[in-house]
Protein backbone atom coordinates (compact mmCIF):
# COMPACT_ATOMS: atom_id res chain seq x y z
CA UNK A 1 0.00 0.00 0.00
CA UNK A 2 1.43 3.60 -0.87
CA UNK A 3 0.35 6.17 1.00
CA UNK A 4 0.92 9.96 -0.65
CA UNK A 5 0.85 13.21 1.53
CA UNK A 6 0.41 16.64 -0.25
CA UNK A 7 1.68 20.03 1.24
CA UNK A 8 2.34 23.33 0.01
CA UNK A 9 -0.92 25.07 -0.86
CA UNK A 10 -2.41 28.29 0.14
CA UNK A 11 -3.57 30.93 -1.24
CA UNK A 12 -1.45 33.88 -3.35
CA UNK A 13 -2.13 37.00 -5.65
CA UNK A 14 -1.67 36.43 -9.52
CA UNK A 15 2.21 36.58 -10.19
CA UNK A 16 3.18 34.76 -7.54
CA UNK A 17 4.99 31.29 -6.41
CA UNK A 18 4.25 28.17 -4.34
CA UNK A 19 5.71 24.34 -4.47
CA UNK A 20 3.47 21.66 -3.67
CA UNK A 21 4.92 18.76 -2.28
CA UNK A 22 4.01 14.89 -2.32
CA UNK A 23 5.40 12.43 -0.02
CA UNK A 24 5.03 8.55 -0.59
CA UNK A 25 5.63 6.31 2.19
CA UNK A 26 4.12 2.44 2.77
CA UNK A 27 5.34 0.15 0.65
CA UNK A 28 9.07 0.04 -0.70
CA UNK A 29 8.52 2.91 -3.36
CA UNK A 30 9.25 2.47 -7.13
CA UNK A 31 6.32 3.59 -9.32
CA UNK A 32 6.34 3.70 -13.25
CA UNK A 33 5.43 7.65 -13.04
CA UNK A 34 4.06 10.23 -10.57
CA UNK A 35 2.07 13.24 -11.46
CA UNK A 36 0.10 16.24 -10.46
CA UNK A 37 -3.58 16.55 -11.27
CA UNK A 38 -6.40 19.18 -10.26
CA UNK A 39 -9.89 20.14 -9.90
CA UNK A 40 -11.62 22.99 -10.04
CA UNK A 41 -15.12 23.60 -8.96
CA UNK A 42 -17.66 22.37 -11.08
CA UNK A 43 -15.41 20.76 -13.23
CA UNK A 44 -13.31 17.61 -13.79
CA UNK A 45 -10.52 16.75 -12.54
CA UNK A 46 -7.44 17.43 -15.27
CA UNK A 47 -3.92 16.27 -15.68
CA UNK A 48 -1.03 18.93 -15.23
CA UNK A 49 1.98 17.09 -15.18
CA UNK A 50 3.16 13.86 -15.40
CA UNK A 51 6.81 12.44 -14.77
CA UNK A 52 8.05 8.78 -15.65
CA UNK A 53 10.01 8.24 -12.57
CA UNK A 54 12.61 5.97 -13.85
CA UNK A 55 13.30 7.50 -16.89
CA UNK A 56 12.63 11.11 -16.07
CA UNK A 57 10.57 11.86 -18.89
CA UNK A 58 8.05 14.72 -17.92
CA UNK A 59 4.60 15.67 -19.23
CA UNK A 60 2.93 19.35 -18.60
CA UNK A 61 -0.41 20.51 -19.60
CA UNK A 62 -0.29 23.11 -22.52
CA UNK A 63 -1.62 26.20 -19.74
CA UNK A 64 1.09 25.04 -17.35
CA UNK A 65 4.03 24.76 -19.95
CA UNK A 66 6.78 27.73 -18.59
CA UNK A 67 5.59 28.06 -15.60
CA UNK A 68 4.73 24.70 -13.72
CA UNK A 69 7.98 22.28 -13.25
CA UNK A 70 7.83 19.02 -12.11
CA UNK A 71 10.63 17.11 -10.12
CA UNK A 72 11.50 14.51 -7.51
CA UNK A 73 13.93 13.94 -4.66
CA UNK A 74 14.19 10.13 -5.30
CA UNK A 75 16.01 9.53 -1.49
CA UNK A 76 12.81 11.68 0.19
CA UNK A 77 9.80 9.64 -1.97
CA UNK A 78 9.21 13.23 -2.35
CA UNK A 79 7.08 14.65 -5.84
CA UNK A 80 6.99 18.62 -6.34
CA UNK A 81 5.39 21.26 -8.38
CA UNK A 82 6.94 24.40 -8.79
CA UNK A 83 3.99 27.25 -9.34
CA UNK A 84 5.44 30.69 -10.84
CA UNK A 85 3.14 32.97 -12.43
CA UNK A 86 0.18 31.70 -10.54
CA UNK A 87 -2.58 32.86 -12.30
CA UNK A 88 -6.67 32.93 -10.81
CA UNK A 89 -7.49 29.74 -12.99
CA UNK A 90 -4.63 27.92 -11.55
CA UNK A 91 -7.24 28.29 -8.85
CA UNK A 92 -8.09 24.06 -7.73
CA UNK A 93 -7.29 21.50 -5.48
CA UNK A 94 -4.38 19.61 -6.23
CA UNK A 95 -3.92 16.50 -6.22
CA UNK A 96 -0.58 13.98 -6.50
CA UNK A 97 -0.64 10.49 -7.79
CA UNK A 98 1.41 7.64 -8.39
CA UNK A 99 1.12 4.78 -10.62
CA UNK A 100 2.69 1.46 -10.29
CA UNK A 101 2.33 0.22 -13.98
CA UNK A 102 1.61 1.50 -17.35
CA UNK A 103 -1.46 3.01 -18.69
CA UNK A 104 -4.20 5.12 -18.01
CA UNK A 105 -4.68 7.16 -15.00
CA UNK A 106 -7.37 5.59 -13.36
CA UNK A 107 -9.11 5.93 -9.61
CA UNK A 108 -7.24 2.37 -9.21
CA UNK A 109 -3.78 4.54 -9.12
CA UNK A 110 -3.04 5.99 -5.79
CA UNK A 111 -3.99 9.24 -4.88
CA UNK A 112 -3.34 11.97 -2.18
CA UNK A 113 -6.00 13.47 -0.03
CA UNK A 114 -5.29 16.67 -2.37
CA UNK A 115 -4.47 20.53 -1.29
CA UNK A 116 -5.75 23.56 -2.11
CA UNK A 117 -4.77 26.10 -3.86
CA UNK A 118 -6.14 29.87 -4.83
CA UNK A 119 -5.00 32.86 -6.90
CA UNK A 120 -6.49 35.83 -6.05
CA UNK A 121 -6.65 38.67 -9.07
Amino acid sequence: QVQLVESGGGLVQAGGSLRLSCAASGRTFSPYAMGWFRQAPGKARDVVAVLNWNGGITYYTDSVKGRFSITRDNAKNTLYLQMNSLKPEDTAVYYCAAKLHRGDWSDNDYWGQGTQVTVSS
